[in-house]
């Protein structure tokens, strides 16, 4: 049978949550009756305010520690050893918020009850947390190994390396647990080798559409020496897809991004990461960016009304200027701004704006140079097709123009695009394509080292340009 992760993960989520409520009495009960040496019943406790509140509140915490840690993403290709390492870090960690939010208040005779009371959260927390996980990961990886549960699996090569990788898996004692739909070719030949063990559903270009028809869980690489030069475009077509990316080993050198060597029941493949940041990072500014911008449109809502009637006092026209760019993962999305050029100015085809552009009202260029016309992105930010920051999106048109120039733009759409970006702050507006190109190697740098700590330079920076009118 295949997994279903969405039931796997929710009895998981379950579990953790229900343990951690375990958790939390027995510490209150054992806080109680042998650090402060208040004798207590379990009728009195279930009075007892600071108990109940704790019921309430602390399970929350720890589910919200989990999540943005990564803890439920993968979740059923675990170890059990690289879990168990994972729980204890996170056990601590809201063992400390615990301590200080709750513990600290304690009325104690010496400070050594403070580190016993916290050594005793985090053994009972860590403990009747991992028993449970440790059993229902040790009960899914046997019935992996014992193919019950099986992986839809697309393999993308069709000759000799993709015969051999797919013998090996199939003449394990124990499974991997993938299940192979089919196949699909790199380069068009007579013959494919892996005709003969599988089905053969098509091309490169068709990816997309058979992951979401055969709902693939996995997809691995094993391609000749030759078709590596279709590497890029391999990652980018099987992008924004949940499903585990794995290549053979001789490509490592090849495959860019953060790439982690794993062996699935001793057949060595390299686990390809689609992330851009940790785990956290990304969960952290994701909420960075409904925080900011929830709060930056109810504060700044008198600069919302002054842009509006700026706007339409200008020319006649809407106040909004919407348009279609193309986001995270190729997916289209309409963007908002205030208009800043005369109704009709792209009656002539695809133009981008440039200095001194006629099509550009009077106060239109004041809101271009303070960036004055993009705050109504902060309604695209809070809804999650765009971030604070990122690379610009841009028009379909346009980047059908930048591939031909240079087809590594592609990586861009692995992250939202942003508000402002680095290529944004260094290289500011493009008014041609070659420049657009241009400014892509600072939004490669970026993306290269995505972190909250660049994020927030980024954004200094562009305060700091808007603030001295520099213009982006």
């Amino acid at each position: 049978m295949n997994m279903n992760k969405q039931r796997y993960t929710t009895m998981y989520v379950g579990i953790d949550f229900l343990t951690a409520i375990l958790a939390w009495t027995v510490f209150f009960f054992v806080r109680k009756q042998y650090i402060n040496s208040y004798a207590i019943s379990f009728a009195e406790a279930s009075f007892e305010m600071s108990y109940v509140w704790g019921v309430i509140f602390v399970p929350f915490m720890w589910l919200f520690l989990y999540y943005i840690s990564g803890t439920y993403q993968n979740i059923v290709r675990k170890s059990r050893l690289a879990e168990c390492f994972n729980t204890l870090y996170i056990t601590v960690i809201g063992a400390l918020i615990i301590f200080f939010i709750v513990l600290l208040d304690d009325d104690v005779s010496s400070y050594f009850t403070y580190y016993k009371s916290i050594s005793i959260l985090i053994g009972i927390h860590f403990i009747i947390t991992y028993i449970p996980r440790y059993i229902l990961i040790t009960k899914t990886n046997a019935k992996i190994r014992s193919r019950e549960i099986t992986f839809n699996t697309l393999l993308v090569g069709s000759n000799a390396k993709a015969e051999e990788l797919y013998k090996n898996l199939q003449n394990r004692r124990y499974s991997s647990g993938n299940k192979f739909v089919g196949f699909v070719h790199v380069f068009e030949q007579e013959h494919y080798a892996m005709a003969q063990y599988m089905p053969h559903l098509g091309k490169l270009k068709d990816i997309k559409q058979i992951m979401k028809h055969y709902n693939i869980d996995e997809v691995v690489i094993a391609i000749e020496s030759k078709e590596h030069e279709e590497l890029s475009n391999i990652l980018y077509q099987v992008e924004g897809f949940s499903a585990n990316i794995h290549a053979i080993p001789d490509n490592y050198d090849i495959i860019s991004g953060r790439v982690t060597i794993m062996s699935l029941y001793d057949e060595p493949l390299l686990l390809i990461s689609q992330r851009t940041m940790p785990a956290w990072q990304e969960k952290a500014k994701r909420l960075i960016d409904i925080v900011v911008s929830l709060v930056f449109m109810i504060v700044a809502s008198p600069l919302y009304a002054y842009a509006a009637i700026g706007v339409r006092r200008s020319s006649p026209g809407k106040i909004f200027y919407r348009q279609i760019r193309i986001g995270r993962n190729g997916k289209p999305f309409r963007m908002y701004k205030f208009r800043s050029m005369h109704k009709g100015s792209e009656k002539k085809g695809y133009q981008l704006a440039s200095e001194n552009d006629s099509r550009v009202t009077k106060f239109g260029a004041k809101m271009r140079k303070t960036r004055l016309d993009e705050i109504p992105q902060f309604y695209n930010v809070l809804i999650g097709d765009m971030s604070l920051v990122g690379p610009r999106p841009e028009r379909r048109h346009y980047i059908e123009q930048i591939k031909q120039q240079a087809p590594q733009y592609t990586r861009l759409l692995r992250v939202r695009p942003g508000i402002t970006s680095w290529g944004q702050v260094k290289y500011g507006y493009a008014s041609n394509v070659n420049e657009m190109v241009e400014r892509l190697k600072y939004d490669l740098i970026y993306i290269n080292n995505m972190s909250l700590v660049i994020d927030l330079k980024i954004m200094i920076y562009t305060v700091r340009t808007v603030f001295l009118k520099q213009g982006l």
